[in-house]
């Protein structure tokens, strides 16, 4: 399987899973994600991707400083409605990493466990996101804005050829590695982008 370099480097989210540990699955409960790991559940690297792996890699940070973050012990606020835009993908991604759902999730066993009920959306927030940990109460907002880092004059071009099937091989190929550099772009520009409140 071949994908662009930068998935190798951008960093990765270790979490301590109760769940995990519970039923064997990972020594410790201790988890790691990958951008990788996300892209391939997706299907895609796109820059809603991204920020919503930024989102969650900063907000986690901010949340739990030095200490191990809990996966499924954080309830995960998304100002928007969940049919709107890209909201669901974000939501997707956030799910995967903080094991956070709405009424779907998985309901626990005698009461522990429980990963249903920690997502919310339509929420009223300042920000994009809001994490908060279960033990503390504490929480932090998150804003993504990736506009700063624009995409190549030339993708709109070869988009263009793509969706009325004029585009050869090569312009298919070009369009790719230009829309993966932008993506690669937002990660290097991490901070810029992803503002915590």
């Amino acid at each position: 399987m071949n994908y662009p370099n930068f998935f190798k480097t951008t960093p990765t989210i270790t979490l301590q899973d109760s769940l995990s540990a519970f039923l064997g699955t990972f020594e410790n409960g201790l988890v790691e994600f990958s951008y990788l790991d996300i892209v391939k559940s997706a299907g895609h690297s796109c820059p809603t991707v991204a920020g919503a792996y930024l989102t969650t890699l900063k907000g986690l940070e901010a949340l739990y400083g030095d200490e191990i973050p809990q996966r499924g012990a954080i309830k995960v606020e998304i100002k928007d409605d969940v049919a709107n835009g890209v909201t669901g993908v974000i939501a997707n991604v956030i799910t995967q990493i903080t094991g956070a759902t709405e009424i779907f999730g998985f309901k626990g066993i005698n009461g522990k466990f429980a990963r249903n009920n920690l997502m919310e959306f339509n929420a009223d927030i300042g920000s994009s996101v809001k994490f908060t940990r279960l033990d503390t109460n504490k929480s932090v907002e998150i804003t993504y804005n990736p506009s700063s880092v624009g995409g190549s004059p030339k993708q709109q071009e070869l988009m263009g050829k793509i969706m009325q099937g004029k585009a050869t091989p090569e312009d298919q190929k070009e369009f790719g590695e230009l829309w993966q550099d932008r993506v690669k772009r937002i990660f290097e520009a991490g901070n810029s982008v992803v503002s915590v409140i």
